[in-house]
C-alpha cells in the first residue's frame, strides 16, 4: 500500500539529514508544498530554527511571466521560503530516492482577500471572509486555474494534490480563532458559507431565487442556532432551516460552480503536465461540505481527476462513497494524522491503514512528517513496517 507524507520546503532546506530521515520512514513519496496558505509551523529537528512563520499565502517557487499585467496574482514567499524553495527541497528528496508530488492550496488566501476584498465570500449578514475567495467570480476562477497549472507542474514533480479546489466557508482557523462558541453543525456551517457577492446573487437569480429574499431566509434560518438549537442531521436540517426549494436551488448553483472550476483546473494542469502526471484532489464526498477538502460528487470527480485524498481524522467512512464507484485505476488515498500533539494516532497507523484498505483505500497519506515528534516518527516507521 503506497504511502506518502506531507512536508514543507522549510522542513528540508537547511537540514541535510531530513531527506534520509523521511525516506527511512518507509514512504515512497512525499507531497511537498508548492503553494501554501499562511501558517505557523513547528520544525522540531531543524538545525537552524524551531518555528517557521509563513506570514501570508504564497507560492514557494519563482513565478513566470504569465502573471504580468494581472491584478490577481500569487504572492512570493518571504524569508520562510526564499528563492526556489520548492525546487531545492524537491531535488534533495529526489536524491534520497523519494518520488515528489506537489501540494497546491488554491481557494484559501487571506492576503488576497485583504488586498482585493471584492474577491471574498460574503455571507448573508454582509460579512466578508477574506480567507475564502469566491470561486464563482470569473477573475478569481481564472486566477485559481492559472495558479493550479503553474504550481502543480513544477520541475521534477510526478504528480500533484490540489487542496481547497472548491468552496470555502467559516471553518478556517483565522488568526486567533474565536468562532466556536455556538455549535452550528453541518447545516449552520452551510448557511454561513453561502455567498452573496454580486456574482453569486446573479447565480441565485438564474436558479429562480431573489437574492435579497434568500439572504433574509438564511438569517432567519440561522436564528434558532444562535439561540442554542442543535442542528445535527446534515442536509435535512438545511432543508428545515431554509426550506426545501431554497436549499435545492442554492446547492444547484454551488455544485455546478464547483464542478466546472474543478474540471477547468484539472484540464489546465493536464495541458501543462508531462504524460503520466497524476492529479488528485483533496475531497469530501458530501457536495455541500466546504473547506480544505471541499465537497464533490464522487462519480463526477473520479471521471475528471486521477483520484482523491480523503480526510480520515474522524474515521475512514468517507472513503466508501469513492470506493463504491468501482473506477479502475483510481487513487483513493486515506489521509491519516500521525502527529499525536495535533490529534493524530501514529501508534495505530497499521490498524488504521488496514481498516482504510478494507473500505477501499488504495494508498495512504501521512500528515505530517515535518510536524511530528521523534516519538511519532518512530511509531510511523513501525506502523509502515507492519503494513
Amino acid at each position: 500500500m503506497k504511502a506518502s507524507t506531507f512536508v514543507y520546503p522549510w522542513d528540508i532546506n537547511g537540514d541535510p539529514e531530513a531527506p534520509g530521515r523521511i525516506a527511512a520512514l518507509g514512504v515512497r513519496q512525499v507531497t511537498l508544498a508548492a503553494a501554501y496558505h499562511s501558517t505557523r509551523a513547528l520544525t522540531p529537528r531543524h538545525p537552524r530554527h524551531r518555528i517557521v512563520t509563513a506570514e501570508h499565502a504564497a507560492v514557494l517557487y519563482p513565478t513566470d511571466d504569465r502573471w504580468q499585467g494581472r491584478a490577481l496574482r500569487p504572492y512570493p514567499a518571504g524569508d520562510w521560503a526564499p528563492g526556489d524553495a520548492f525546487g531545492e527541497a524537491a531535488a534533495a528528496l529526489t536524491a534520497a530516492g523519494l518520488e515528489v508530488h506537489t501540494w497546491v492550496v488554491l481557494a484559501h488566501n487571506s492576503r488576497l482577500g485583504a488586498e482585493h476584498p471584492d474577491t471574498s465570500v460574503v455571507n448573508a449578514y454582509g460579512d466578508r471572509y477574506p480567507w475564502a475567495p469566491c470561486i464563482a467570480q470569473p477573475a478569481t476562477r481564472a486566477y485559481l486555474v492559472e495558479l493550479a497549472a503553474e504550481a502543480a507542474v513544477r520541475p521534477g514533480a510526478r504528480g500533484t494534490e490540489l487542496e481547497s479546489l472548491g468552496w470555502y466557508g467559516l471553518e478556517h482557523l483565522h488568526a486567533h480563532d474565536k468562532t466556536g462558541g455556538v455549535p452550528l453543525g453541518d447545516a449552520g456551517m452551510y448557511l454561513m458559507a453561502l455567498c452573496f457577492c454580486p456574482t453569486c446573487k446573479e447565480g441565485y437569480g438564474a436558479q429562480g431565487l431573489d437574492a435579497d429574499e434568500l439572504a433574509a431566509a438564511v438569517r432567519a434560518g440561522l436564528e434558532p442556532l444562535w439561540q442554542g438549537t442543535v442542528a445535527d442531521e446534515g442536509w435535512a436540517d438545511v432543508e428545515k432551516l431554509l426550506g426545501e426549494s431554497n436549499a435545492a436551488a442554492t446547492r444547484a448553483w454551488r455544485d455546478e460552480t464547483a464542478r466546472t472550476l474543478q474540471e477547468t483546473a484539472v484540464r489546465a494542469v493536464r495541458q501543462a503536465a508531462p504524460d503520466g502526471f497524476q492529479i488528485l484532489l483533496h475531497a469530501d464526498p458530501v457536495t455541500y461540505h466546504v473547506g480544505a477538502n471541499p465537497g464533490v460528487d464522487p462519480a463526477h470527480i473520479l471521471s475528471v481527476a486521477d483520484g482523491v485524498v480523503v480526510p480520515c481524522a474522524g474515521g475512514p467512512a468517507l472513503l466508501t462513497p469513492f470506493a463504491e464507484q468501482g473506477r479502475e485505476g483510481a487513487v483513493i488515498a486515506a489521509n491519516l494524522g500521525v502527529v499525536s500533539g495535533m490529534g493524530g494516532s501514529p501508534g495505530t497507523l497499521a490498524s488504521d491503514a488496514a481498516r482504510a484498505r478494507e473500505l477501499g483505500a488504495t494508498e495512504i497519506r501521512l500528515y505530517h512528517a515535518g510536524l511530528a515528534s521523534d516519538g511519532d516518527l518512530v511509531a510511523v516507521r513501525e506502523g509502515l513496517a507492519a503494513l
